[in-house]
C-alpha cells in the first residue's frame, strides 16, 4: 500500500503511557450481544464496542477522559503515522462522500490507547478488539491489535491494516446518517436472535462503507498496490462469525452470528470496493446477505 509522505490527519489522540481506565466497566451486568461475542471469541473484532449496546439499551455511560496527545518514538513512529495517514484518507474520501450527497462531514477522533482506556460507551480495553463509540464519536484502537493479525490471521498487509479503521470510520459514517440510532431503537423491541441479525446488517454495511473508501481513496491517491485487495478480503475471511466460531469452540451457531459470515463479509466489501458506490451499501434493503 502506497502511502508514505501522504496527509496525517489531526484528529488522533494518544493515549499510551498514561496509565488506562480500569476494569471492564460496562455497568456490572451482562445482555444481549456482547455477552454472546466475549463468551465466544473473547473479544469483538472489527465492531461496534461491547459496551455500546450494553449502555445504549441502560442509559449508561462513563465519561470520555480527555488527556493531551503523547509524543511516541521509537518503533511505533511508522505505525503511527500510517494510522494518521489512513484517517486523513478517510477524512478526504468521506468529506467528498458526503458532499456529493448534499452533505457534510464531521470527522470523528481516533483514539490510540494500550490496555484499557475511558469512553462514552464505557471501559473499554484490548480485548475487545478496535471499536467505534457513537456517543463520543471516536474510534478506539490498540495498535497491539496489529500483531494479533499477523500471529492469529496471518495478515500483515497494510491495506488489511487500513480495512480495521475504514471499517470502524464506516460505523461513524452509519451514526451520522441516523442509522446506528434507527437499529438501536428496532433491536429494543426484538429478541436476542432478531437483534443479533440486525446487527449483522450493521456490521456488512460498515464492511461496504469500507470497500467504497478504498475504492474512492485508490481513484484519488494511487494507493493499492499488487496484493492489497486480496489482503484485506483475507482479513475479511479471517473475522467471519462462522470462522471464529469454529475456531474458538468448533461448531457454528447461526443464530449468535453478530458480524456476518466469512463469505458475507467479503461478499460486501467487495461489493463496496467494486462499485465505490454508497449506494450500493443497503445491507437493510437485501433480500439475500
Amino acid at each position: 500500500m502506497r502511502w508514505e509522505g501522504d496527509r496525517e490527519s489531526s484528529n488522533v489522540e494518544d493515549l499510551r503511557g498514561q496509565g488506562g481506565g480500569g476494569g471492564f466497566g460496562f455497568g456490572g451486568r451482562s445482555v444481549g450481544i456482547g455477552t454472546i461475542v466475549i463468551a465466544l471469541i473473547g473479544s469483538w473484532f472489527f465492531g461496534v464496542s461491547p459496551g455500546t449496546i450494553l449502555n445504549l439499551l441502560t442509559g449508561g455511560g462513563a465519561p470520555t477522559v480527555q488527556q493531551a496527545p503523547q509524543q511516541r518514538t521509537g518503533p511505533e513512529d511508522e505505525q503511527t503515522r500510517f494510522v494518521r495517514t489512513v484517517l486523513a484518507y478517510t477524512e478526504d474520501t468521506w468529506t467528498e462522500i458526503f458532499r456529493e450527497h448534499g452533505g457534510t462531514y464531521k470527522p470523528p477522533t481516533l483514539t490510540i490507547f494500550e490496555n484499557a482506556t475511558r469512553t462514552g460507551c464505557g471501559t473499554g480495553r484490548t480485548a475487545a478488539g478496535p471499536f467505534y463509540c457513537p456517543a463520543d464519536q471516536h474510534v478506539y484502537i490498540d495498535l497491539a491489535f496489529y500483531n494479533l493479525m499477523r500471529q492469529r490471521f496471518h495478515e500483515s498487509g497494510e491495506f488489511a491494516q487500513a480495512y480495521v479503521i475504514a471499517h470502524e470510520v464506516g460505523h461513524h459514517v452509519q451514526n451520522l446518517m441516523g442509522i446506528m440510532d434507527k437499529v438501536d431503537r428496532k433491536r429494543q423491541a426484538m429478541d436476542e436472535a432478531q437483534a443479533n441479525a440486525l446487527s449483522v446488517r450493521v456490521e456488512l454495511q460498515a464492511d461496504c462503507f469500507a470497500g467504497v473508501w478504498g475504492n474512492r481513496t485508490n481513484q484519488a491517491k494511487n494507493i493499492l498496490e499488487q496484493g492489497d485487495v486480496e489482503s484485506a478480503l483475507h482479513a475479511a475471511t479471517a473475522i467471519g462469525d462462522d470462522t471464529l466460531q469454529r475456531q474458538s469452540q468448533g461448531v457454528v451457531v447461526p443464530d449468535s452470528f453478530t458480524h456476518g459470515t466469512s463469505a458475507q463479509r467479503v461478499r460486501w466489501f467487495k461489493r463496496g470496493i467494486d462499485s465505490g458506490d454508497v449506494r450500493q451499501c443497503d445491507t437493510f434493503g437485501a433480500s439475500q446477505l
